[in-house]
């Protein structure tokens, strides 16, 4: 369930990233303030752009306006592992350490558009968002692990392409089943443990059964309900989360 989002309803051509996040919980004019003023100086990074190092210090937290980066491990032999995605309305870099050190390297995968996560007061709507988007985030995770352990291949694919249909839609960035999707095949494979033709092979399968269609970087689920029902999955709650 979401939470009403009164306080940005009437406003026009709202940021993504503010969608979200009011959907995660009530925001103020204060937290909206907060958020829009922080916005005036977005920052613009290209495709490969490190944000974070594996080791190094987190020297500030930043909120994703735009683009698309991910936690990705390179091992000496060059395989990689997405190990999560951050998408509009994510704070990269969240650490409650005094000195927090980067537990992954997060990388764009698209060109990025960032500002700095502004602070928010104890108490407040912003607060409540950004504890329910560290809930949720910890809630994937976990929910990767099951995936990655125990689901076959379709399975694998169909519960990833849920997962960002449903946060995609938090921050209106779906066209009824359909959302874009800047993730080639092969990222695909190294996010899911699969390799690049069994990925092909297997999205090929969806679409003969009619489940999805992938074309030109966009993704239409066709009925996210009965597949969501099909592999059993069930999505974290937005509001009430606890960690």
């Amino acid at each position: 369930m979401t939470r009403p989002m009164t306080a940005v309803a009437s406003d026009e051509g709202i940021a993504p990233a503010i969608l979200r996040l009011s959907a995660l919980a009530s925001l103020d004019n204060a937290d909206l303030a907060l958020l829009r003023n922080a916005m005036d100086a977005p920052r613009i990074y290209p495709v490969r752009h490190t944000f974070l190092t594996l080791g190094r210090p987190i020297a500030e937290p930043l909120l994703l306006l735009q683009g698309w980066a991910a936690r990705v491990r390179i091992l000496p032999d060059g395989r990689r592992q997405f190990m999560s995605f951050y998408l509009p309305g994510d704070v990269i870099g969240v650490s409650h350490q005094a000195m927090p050190l980067a537990s992954a390297t997060v990388m764009a995968l698209t060109e990025c558009t960032v500002c700095p996560a502004p602070p928010a007061p104890a108490g407040s709507g912003l607060a409540q968002a950004y504890a329910v988007a560290e809930a949720l985030d910890e809630a994937y995770l976990l929910g990767h692990v099951v995936q990655l352990g125990r689901l076959n291949a379709q399975e694998r694919i169909s519960d990833f392409l849920l997962e960002i249909y449903e946060r995609l839609s938090l921050a209106g960035l779906t066209v009824g089943g359909s959302f874009e999707m800047p993730l080639t095949q092969e990222m695909l494979a190294d996010a899911l443990g699969l390799t690049p033709v069994h990925v092909n092979r297997m999205i090929q399968q969806a679409r003969r059964d009619g489940e999805l269609m992938w074309k030109s970087g966009r993704v239409l689920l066709r009925d996210p309900e009965r597949t969501a029902r099909s592999i059993g999955r069930h999505s974290p709650q937005v509001t009430g989360t606890a960690r």
